[in-house]
């Protein structure tokens, strides 16, 4: 795998600096910005293993701690939608001033918690992202935004994951646009049975490849 842009950056918010990882591939198609959930990084093993297969498929991605260290010791922090909202949307503009990102389309990954944070992000900004894929998440918590998203969403649980399987299933019934809900047979919350998080990514892969698409250029 040969990469045009591979590179630990500092992304300034509201406050504080956040440490994200951004990897572009060779031809890169569009790129993928990860949301973690509650007590999780952008070292997530979940999350990492994830962006490797989409950057199989011309998928670039980036990976930030959305809390600072000190941030994440204050356990309310973690879900506080509003203000993980909040940083994603700015992490997406810093994102949108590189010019080898701004060329390509977006997108967003939601693990867990983090699933929230995507979709009310992309509530935010939609005509940026364009398609959103959240693993085993909890878009209940994203509140009124919900309704307004208009990404093609792709909700993934396991299939012994129940309770949140069935917040997911009444989270279809709120979405708006281009929804899908997988379920991941014989697999629970953190997809750690052989095989189940290598069908998330392939999964993930698929969506963002058929729904997000190129930015238009301007003509001169």
């Amino acid at each position: 795998m040969t990469y045009d842009f591979h590179k630990l950056l500092e992304v300034p918010v509201e406050g504080p600096m956040l440490t994200g990882e951004l990897i572009i591939p060779t031809n890169a198609r569009s790129l993928v910005i990860f949301s973690h959930g509650s007590g999780s990084s952008r070292l997530s093993s979940r999350n990492n293993f994830v962006a490797k297969v989409l950057h199989q498929h011309g998928i670039g991605t980036f990976l930030f701690d959305l809390l600072t260290k000190i941030e994440d010791t204050i356990y309310a922090n973690r879900f506080d939608i509003s203000l993980l909202t909040r940083r994603l949307v700015e992490a997406t503009r810093f994102l949108d001033s590189l010019p080898l990102a701004a060329a390509l389309p977006f997108g967003y990954f939601g693990a867990s918690t983090g699933a929230a944070s995507a979709l009310g992000a992309a509530a935010l900004l939609p005509a940026r992202i364009g398609a959103v894929v959240s693993r085993g998440g909890r878009p209940d918590l994203t509140g009124p935004g919900l309704a307004h998203v208009r990404a093609a969403t792709l909700l993934i649980v396991g299939s012994l994951d129940v309770e949140v399987l069935a917040l997911n299933e009444q989270a279809l019934t709120v979405l708006p646009g281009t929804r899908r809900l997988a379920i991941i047979p014989s697999a629970t919350h953190l997809f750690e049975e052989p095989g189940a998080l290598n069908q998330v990514a392939e999964l993930a892969a698929g969506w963002f490849s058929n729904y997000l698409q190129p930015v238009p250029q301007p003509t001169s």
